[in-house]
């Protein structure tokens, strides 16, 4: 049977409406990643659950912001509100004491370090950089990312040398959305400069594109794809704008069929790097249906999978491990999936 047959049968699918041309196009591409494995990620950043994969212990990696839920920039996506269920951490006490009880009493295996912008776009880590430091030398198991914002080479170095693992930014590939949308009076190239920056070092750089950051539609992805494909990445993640965070009436939701040609377009340029689906993306039948393209296209990770996302793997043959960590950052801590067998029929 060809893939878009098999899929008719995964009830999670049901209502879906795939697109079958483009479940066509994924098909004859499928012999870029012939038995590629696909990774579940759970983190501990949001509540969690699925019927096909479990979720994970309450601090297992969690996030912390150094702001809490504070933000100079209240990009009009986010408005902030993808810090709330942060755990705040404004000072570097704070953050190493409640770092070391998680260690004590819920076998922390490592954490995201994040934070609200100030108006240029940038998050003064500077002093939490010795707390870092300290934390790697006497847990030397800990794995440690950090949403970088905009910087320069030296502020990079400053993390390399504390011992953060992996850096995390966004890239924004079109002037129009950077003024309009995050209200910042930068130019693209300064993104680009930053993620030179910090691919001149030894850390792990994931940057994350935002798909249909422009009020919903798309605009600078494929500029953004360019410039990642330029530079020596680890890893790409993949988001999706969701409206939910946004000011009512000003974004729209970007179409699933947009979304999967996205994924393909990334898969193609980047072949031989990660290509990761993260957490932001909208909810319901749009999750189901962009996940199956993530899988279908495929993207090497999902974070939180949608319902019906495991028994699309298993139904074009892609195996499946899960692991309780940010999508941007491996633990080595993984569990093999299977689908259940009344998933698919």
């Amino acid at each position: 049977m060809n893939w878009i047959d098999r899929l008719a049968v995964v009830e999670e699918l049901e209502d879906a409406g795939l697109d079958a041309a483009l479940v066509a196009e994924c098909e004859r591409e499928a012999r870029r990643v012939a038995g590629r494995q696909i990774r579940f990620s759970t983190p501990t950043f949001k509540s969690y659950s699925s019927c096909e994969v479990s979720g994970c212990g309450k601090n297992s990696f969690p996030a912390f912001s150094v702001t809490a839920a504070g933000c100079a920039l209240m990009c009009d996506h986010c408005q902030a509100k993808i810090l709330e269920p942060m755990i705040p951490a404004v000072s570097p006490e704070m953050l190493d004491r409640k770092v070391r009880e998680m260690i004590v009493q819920e076998h922390l295996q490592g954490f995201l370090l994040s934070g609200g912008s100030n108006r240029r776009n940038e998050i003064r880590y500077e002093r939490f950089l010795p707390v870092i430091e300290k934390l790697k030398h006497d847990f030397p198991h800990l794995r440690i990312a950090i949403h970088s914002a905009l910087l320069d080479e030296r502020r990079a170095r400053g993390m390399e040398a504390a011992g953060v693992d992996t850096a995390m930014m966004d890239v924004i590939g079109a002037r129009e959305t950077i003024s309009e949308v995050y209200h910042l009076d930068r130019p693209v190239e300064d993104f680009e400069a930053t993620l030179a920056a910090l691919c001149s070092t030894s850390m792990a750089v994931v940057p994350h594109i935002v798909i249909g950051l422009h009020w919903g539609r798309l605009l600078g992805e494929a500029n953004a794809l360019d410039i990642v494909s330029r530079h020596r990445i680890h890893s790409l993640v993949l988001v999706v704008v969701m409206p939910f965070y946004a000011k009512p009436g000003t974004f729209q939701i970007p179409g699933t069929r947009e979304v999967g040609l996205v994924f393909l377009d990334a898969r193609r340029r980047l072949p031989e790097r990660q290509v990761l689906l993260g957490c932001a993306r909208p909810a319901g039948m749009h999750r189901r249906v962009t996940d199956a393209y993530a899988v279908m296209a495929g993207l090497d990770g999902i974070a939180f999978p949608a319902e019906g996302t495991l028994a699309v793997a298993t139904a074009i043959g892609r195996p499946v491990v899960q692991e309780h960590a940010c999508c941007s950052i491996r633990t080595g801590q993984t569990i093999k999936l299977h689908a259940r067998a009344s998933t698919v029929a």
